[in-house]
């Protein structure tokens, strides 16, 4: 096993930490896919808040706000300007003011890695910001994409100018605007776009300057594969993980991609994959679960995007896993309000029963069955569930069946 940070006291860390990584109880909403530019998203969202907060989910992820190249927000130029194609300043901060009053922290989407030019400078590319706030000059973009900064510290994302964010200048300008969004808009949680771009320290320095009551950040890579498919063991992919959360000096949670990646196999008929060597969740919840952001689908993976989409036969599945499982777990928009009722509801029905029996992103786990087409597992001592179409149900009479769908069911005592 690889180097975990869970082997240290995790309720004194707590402690420390405790107004950045929240209390462990969260449960995050994705309030949007690919598409959401298209359908005047702030008004939309407005609407959904009273339901948003009734099912239980403590924070809401909002697409990137900011002025951008691409109507997604995905290429961001003006970050002081809150009028995207999601819809104006003015209707953004009655969403905002709405998630507040219904007690929904909203998470703003931080896209940092790079950031579309205004002006051609050196070398005739477009790496200047002339006319617009934070009006850098070539020396705030990486000498890899066209600059005169540094070398980048992490991976390249093609295509546009990325941010040097070894240059002091660039990280105050960063670091006062991300202060802006937490202090003067109202965004209290954020969420870090392409991490692999630039070093994990950096983030560790915008959290603390900036102070979100949580961070998650996106570091994704493939999982190991072979010839035949996804390999059964994926230690390697989950320390990536663990030490990019170990750069920010563990002040940032981050999405746990190696588990997506092996339960989506898994609900296929090969439930065994659920059970590492050491009797463990094989992605980073069995290693550092407090840190562990937990998810099926985003506007990536699934949505019109669909990169690396959950079998959407397995949906309930999924989220039978998730949502009783360590970790702090994300439901996406789509499956949410654009698959049916009864799928809301059924979610939902996991979400209260997640809160009343108090599973948390450190409760404990033991998985009792891990075949090909059966997984079950006792969670806080308080939930039993099962998945896959073996028949299972616990022994004793303490155990009521709380919910049950297509392949699924969950007992609580």
């Amino acid at each position: 096993m690889g180097y975990s940070s869970n082997d240290i006291d995790e309720s004194n860390q707590q402690n420390a930490l405790g107004a950045i990584l929240g209390n462990g109880r969260e449960i995050l909403f994705q309030a949007f896919n690919w598409e959401s530019h298209k359908y005047d998203w702030w008004r939309n969202l407005e609407r959904k808040v009273p339901d948003i907060a009734r099912s239980g989910f403590t924070s809401a992820w909002l697409p990137p706000a900011s002025q951008s190249f691409a109507p997604e927000g995905y290429l961001p130029q003006n970050l002081y300007s809150l009028n995207s194609s999601y819809g104006s300043e003015h209707l953004l901060k009655a969403l905002l003011q709405r998630l507040k009053q219904h007690k929904v922290r909203a998470m703003a989407d931080i896209v940092i890695n790079h950031r579309v030019g205004t002006t051609q400078g050196h070398g005739g590319m477009y790496n200047r910001y002339d006319g617009i706030p934070l009006s850098w000059d070539e020396h705030a973009v990486t000498s890899c994409t066209g600059g005169l900064g540094n070398r980048s510290t992490g991976d390249n994302f093609h295509g546009v100018p990325n941010i040097d964010h070894s240059q002091q200048f660039v990280r105050k300008d960063i670091t006062a605007w991300l202060q802006w969004l937490r202090n003067s808009f109202g965004f209290q949680d954020f969420r870090f776009d392409f991490v692999r771009g630039y070093s994990a320290k950096y983030v560790k320095e915008y959290i603390e300057g900036a102070k979100p009551i949580f961070s998650v950040g996106e570091s994704w890579d493939s999982c190991n594969y072979n010839g035949h498919g996804l390999d059964y063991n994926q230690d390697s992919h989950r320390q990536r993980i663990i030490n990019w959360i170990d750069g920010t000096g563990q002040l940032s949670t981050a999405f746990d991609f190696t588990t997506k990646g092996i339960l989506q196999e898994a609900v296929k008929g090969q439930f065994w994959r659920l059970r590492d060597p050491q009797g463990k969740p094989p992605g980073v919840i069995g290693w550092w679960p407090s840190r562990a952001v937990t998810f099926l689908d985003n506007h990536d993976t699934g949505s019109t995007q669909a990169h690396w989409p959950f079998p959407s036969y397995h949906i309930m599945e999924g989220y039978a896993y998730i949502l009783t499982h360590p970790g702090i777990p994300t439901v996406f928009y789509d499956h949410f309000y654009d698959w049916g009722d009864s799928i809301h509801d059924q979610i939902v029905k996991l979400m209260d029963i997640r809160k009343r029996q108090d599973i948390h992103s450190r409760s404990s786990i033991r998985i009792l069955e891990a075949q090909a087409n059966l997984y079950s597992a006792i969670i806080g001592e308080k939930v039993c569930m099962k998945i896959g179409d073996g028949s299972w149900c616990p022994t004793g009479r303490e155990w009521s069946l709380a919910t049950c769908g297509h392949r699924y069911a969950v007992w609580q005592k």
